[in-house]
């Protein structure tokens, strides 16, 4: 188990060696969270709400497992990855080797309802439903009847270019949440205990991408299983 502090810089160095997928699917919203943002919602989880260190944690939608692979870093006590890409969860084990936590987290391809039983932490980057609608609903739901701490990501109603000018300073900024994702997490069981704003970049991917990178802003959804 991690007994000390992580530095932050050693945190994201690690979860640069991430592999991307090779071969992204527009259809599941396959973008990989940057190593940065990655790194601050563990960091945060780790050391603020203390939800990681000697927790059993579960990466819902794990993609090719930088989540899972930072929390096992950082000294979860059991980390689980689950996507229903079998060639994310291929990429996910390879970079598992790659950064010497292979024996630390335990990857599984299939559909997020195969999970059952409970973890400490849930930790997601959900589709954000652009390509198709509601889909991070059921990650919410999901992670409500699976976990007691949840971290989520969720595309921000805010577009402030001012906004996104200030987070690049400060990295995060707290925010009030949506009031539809509030009453569709408390109608669940859940209590939101924060929400953070932080800037998300997805490069070029696909052929509809029309600049060499997009910025935007996502909301770190900080919530606790009634």
């Amino acid at each position: 188990m991690q007994k000390r502090l992580v530095r932050k810089l050693d945190l994201e160095m690690l979860l640069s060696q991430v592999k991307p997928h090779p071969s992204p699917k527009p259809s599941l919203e396959q973008y990989t969270i940057s190593a940065d943002v990655s790194a601050t919602m563990l960091y945060m989880a780790a050391y603020t709400y203390n939800d990681i260190i000697g927790k059993t944690v579960l990466d819902l939608g794990c993609g090719t497992g930088r989540l899972a692979l930072g929390a096992a870093f950082l000294g979860a006590k059991q980390v689980v990855g689950v996507d229903i890409d079998k060639t994310s969860v291929k990429v996910a084990f390879e970079n598992s080797v790659r950064t010497g936590l292979k024996e630390k987290v335990q990857w599984i391809a299939a559909d997020i309802d195969a999970i059952h039983g409970g973890f400490d932490t849930v930790l997601q980057n959900p589709p954000f439903g652009v390509q198709r609608r509601k889909a991070d609903r059921r990650f919410l739901e999901r992670a409500l009847e699976t976990g007691k701490s949840i971290y989520s990501l969720h595309k921000s109603l805010q577009k402030n270019k001012a906004l996104i000018k200030k987070l690049k300073a400060s990295n995060v900024a707290p925010v009030p949440p949506s009031s539809f994702l509030k009453r569709f997490i408390e109608m669940r069981g859940g209590k939101i205990k924060a929400v953070y704003a932080m800037v998300m970049t997805i490069p070029h991917m696909f052929n509809f991408h029309t600049k060499r990178k997009h910025e935007f802003i996502a909301d770190l959804y900080v919530i606790e299983r009634r």
